[in-house]
């Protein structure tokens, strides 16, 4: 028992003397160390952190690395591959390809709201004019004193007094040769003709084709008359099978129509027109009428300044034009006839492309006449039904008075139409087959009417490029006429017709 006493003894002794008297009675763990067990987490969490962010860091370096040892072996391909400095390169023979044009410009269309809408337009200083919807199909207006009696009388002067010549030639001649050109052969001018491909040629189909091609106007009566003539249609039934089309050489109705004679009044159009210039140096009334062109149609005046010329026609007692489209529908195969130049393609499709047609009656006429649209504002077109049980609507001499609506001809008048439709982004669309139209047959006296057409290719590149191109012309004969005279006045400038 002394023996434990002794060791325990010394088991005290080896305890700090202040230790041993604030000796506490032992605490939970967690109760314990609170606060070590805070600090070991924050401790931890910055481990993690920084180890993500080293790691982090190494990635990045190590992509600049890569990255640049790439490079540098691409480098190093190019300059083995480049040729030397006597050899061209690749590159510079390939044609510089056109420019793209940013299409800045939106062309303004006047609304219709309806038919019979009065609208009221400022095309003079301190005057203005009332402008009547005619019809929404084509977009159609009427102007009443657009002209003034001196425009109106000027404008007759000035085209008798450069010379009106036939608006068109009794036979147009060289289909035969066409035809042998494009090496057609009967089975495919007959399926080209063959409109709703039912196997025969019907009257209509028929002519559609000569009055295209020949230019003459045949009515059905005169169709039968061939047809009885040539021997063409075995059966008598008015229709051709191909096997009768073969037997009729291409140009076998224009020799049978040369031998019988060909009057004036089965001609398409029975006119005279000639071409008035409306540029810097024309008459002072050619360049007002233009301006107002300008203000009525709402475009920039570039566009009409770079338009056709204005046209004069005259129409005798018995002229007419049989309905027809100004301008035709544009399609990528087709070039329109004032950017062809422009657009640097060959093409054996060409067309006016006029947006817009503005029509002058510069005299009143005392019978007949009328400009006579035959589907204005029907539901809708179809151009087989133009022609149907013997009534065409085509024909101005015959059936005028079954067109749609018709504008009786007073001196002064103006009325304008589009030919196109909108694209619904600013710029032109398609064909309005609606804008069919003609002029009846004058019944008494003479008919004098000018068209101003605005020309304006649906391609707006091709468009762009035409515009850049003829600018770039007129600097240059600005430039040179300038060295060339450089006193040159502008009261010397002669005034072109």
């Amino acid at each position: 028992m002394s023996d434990n006493q002794e060791t325990s003894d010394a088991e005290e002794d080896t305890t700090p003397a202040g230790t041993r008297s604030a000796t506490l009675p032992l605490r939970p763990p967690c109760d314990r160390l609170p606060c070590h067990k805070s600090s070991v987490c924050s401790r931890s969490y910055f481990v993690v952190v920084m180890v993500f962010f080293h790691v982090y860091i190494i990635n990045v370096i190590l992509l600049l690395f890569y990255v640049h040892y790439n490079s540098g072996q691409e480098d190093a391909n190019r300059s083995r591959d480049a040729p030397s400095s006597n050899q061209q390169r690749p590159e510079s023979r390939r044609p510089p390809s056109k420019p793209e044009f940013l299409r800045d410009v939106s062309l303004t269309r006047v609304e219709g709201i309806r038919v019979g809408h009065v609208q009221k337009v400022s095309l003079v200083p301190g005057k203005v004019h009332e402008m009547r919807t005619l019809s929404m199909k084509p977009l159609l207006f009427e102007i009443p004193g657009f002209l003034s009696e001196d425009e109106c009388r000027v404008v007759m002067q000035l085209a008798q007094l450069k010379g009106l010549i036939e608006s068109q030639l009794m036979v147009q001649d060289g289909q035969e040769e066409l035809a042998k050109e494009l090496n057609l052969s009967p089975e495919e001018i007959f399926n080209l003709l063959d409109i709703n491909q039912d196997g025969q040629l019907q009257l209509h189909e028929i002519l559609t084709h000569s009055r295209v091609r020949d230019g003459i106007w045949l009515t059905p009566e005169n169709l039968r008359e061939i047809y009885a003539g040539l021997k063409a249609d075995k059966d008598g039934n008015g229709l051709l099978s191909l096997e009768e089309f073969r037997l009729l050489s291409n140009d076998a109705f224009q020799r049978f129509l040369l031998q019988r004679g060909v009057k004036r009044s089965q001609l398409v159009r029975n006119s005279r027109h000639t071409w008035l210039y409306q540029g810097k140096g024309a008459h002072q009334a050619l360049q007002d009428i233009k301006t107002k062109v300008t203000r009525l149609t709402r475009l920039p005046p570039a566009l009409v300044d770079l338009s056709e010329p204005l046209q004069v026609v005259r129409y005798e007692e018995g002229g007419h034009y049989h309905a027809h489209h100004d301008s035709g529908p544009v399609y990528p195969e087709t070039a329109c006839t004032h950017t062809r130049l422009a657009a640097n393609t060959s093409t054996p499709f060409e067309t006016s492309c006029r947006y817009i047609t503005v029509l002058f009656y510069l005299n009143s006429v005392e019978g007949g006449g009328e400009t006579a649209f035959p589907v204005a504002d029907n539901r809708t077109y179809d151009e087989v039904s133009l022609i149907q049980n013997d009534v065409d609507l085509l024909d101005t001499r015959r059936n005028c008075d079954k067109s749609n609506l018709r504008v009786k001809p007073t001196k002064g008048t103006a009325v304008f139409w589009y030919n196109y439709l909108s694209d619904g982004r600013g710029w032109v669309g398609e064909q309005d087959e609606y804008a069919l139209h003609g002029g009846c047959v004058v019944t008494h006296g003479t008919k004098w009417v000018a068209n101003k057409w605005i020309n304006i290719d649906p391609d707006y590149q091709r468009q762009a490029r035409y515009q850049q191109l003829v600018s770039q012309q007129s600097e240059d004969e600005d430039d040179e006429s300038l060295t060339l005279n450089p006193d040159i006045q502008s009261s010397n400038i002669h005034q072109d017709l």
